[in-house]
């Protein structure tokens, strides 16, 4: 993980769970702070915190809520004592409240397991009070359905490397687009941003590169404000799918094309050998790319060069050396 500070000029503004940045807001008085988020991530996110029990009015401490019902039925939020507690309408209604009074967000951080942020695999209770199955928290379900876009993670995922790498591009290219194409909406910067985004949307989900790119030859065809919104939410769903070493070499190796007829046979072959030592698992992802962007500086042209796949992030937080 990230040995250095990170420099930014501009922090992203990113949703959290406030219990995370060690805030007492959990049933017990308790919090759940995380060092990951505040020690390395809060160098680039600019941190909202929010804690969707406290924000309809549930005090510190208080009755512990669960979800209760059948998971394609939409449980509902109810107290684990006194089930006349009921508060899935109130839950609901935040997570719609917060995705349209901060739509500025690039992304949000979780708490794990919780009946209200919990992502997936929140535990559902039949009314007895066994185990039934599992879904996503009340808040986080409004959050999802009123910004699909937006991207989401739990904390203790973050834990695991490909998550983490896949999270934070994603945030990062959120960003991207919320600043260079949606605060200046024109085909022309739709087109562009999906120029430099190409080889890391086919790092994440080649079926996804090729559906966009048929989408953009004919989205002149579609009013500009319905063109952005699919194609957004396409490529954000797209870029959830976890780039493998495979996908990865499928990339390297694109990108060495483009330098084929200007390096020698040598160059050639070391930068093979080292994308082929990745594949098999020898050495992380930073090792082929270091050297690729050393002579994509040399030969490289303005298109290739101009890839967020080379830099998605600020590599002071050292993801690549763990994929």
């Amino acid at each position: 993980m990230a040995n250095t500070k990170i420099e930014m000029e501009r922090k992203i503004p990113v949703g959290i769970s406030s219990c995370l940045l060690g805030q007492e807001v959990r049933y017990n008085g308790g919090h759940k702070r995380s060092r990951y988020c505040q020690d390395v991530l809060a160098d680039c996110f600019e941190f909202e915190p929010f804690c969707p029990e406290m924000a309809i009015g549930l005090g510190v401490p208080r009755e512990p809520i669960r979800l209760v019902g059948e998971a394609d039925e939409k449980p509902r939020a109810l107290g684990t004592v006194d089930s006349s507690i009921d508060v899935t309408e109130p839950l609901l209604q935040s997570g719609y409240d917060l995705a349209s009074k901060r739509s500025h967000l690039r992304g949000y951080i979780l708490m794990k397991g919780s009946p209200s942020c919990g992502m997936e695999r929140v535990k559902v209770y039949h009314p007895n009070g066994m185990p039934n199955t599992a879904d996503s928290g009340i808040f986080v379900r409004a959050l999802r359905e009123a910004n699909p876009a937006l991207p989401l993670e739990e904390e203790a995922r973050l834990n695991d490397a490909v998550l983490r790498d896949n999270f934070i591009a994603r945030v990062f290219a959120y960003d991207d687009w919320k600043t260079s194409v949606e605060a200046d909406p024109s085909y022309h910067n739709l087109i562009q941003f999906h120029s430099r985004q190409k080889y890391l949307l086919m790092a994440h989900h080649y079926q996804g590169y090729r559906e966009l790119g048929r989408f953009l030859a004919e989205s002149h065809e579609l009013p500009l404000e319905q063109a952005m919104n699919e194609y957004i939410l396409g490529f954000m769903q797209h870029m959830t799918h976890r780039a493998t070493r495979k996908t990865h070499t499928n990339v390297l190796m694109h990108m060495l094309g483009y330098m084929k007829k200007s390096l020698d046979t040598e160059t050639k072959q070391e930068l093979l050998a080292n994308i082929e030592e990745y594949r098999l698992g020898t050495v992380p992802l930073v090792a082929p790319l270091v050297l690729l962007k050393h002579y994509l500086k040399r030969y490289g042209g303005d298109y290739i060069c101009e890839q967020t796949y080379l830099n998605p992030y600020p590599h002071q937080l050292g993801l690549r050396n763990y994929i």
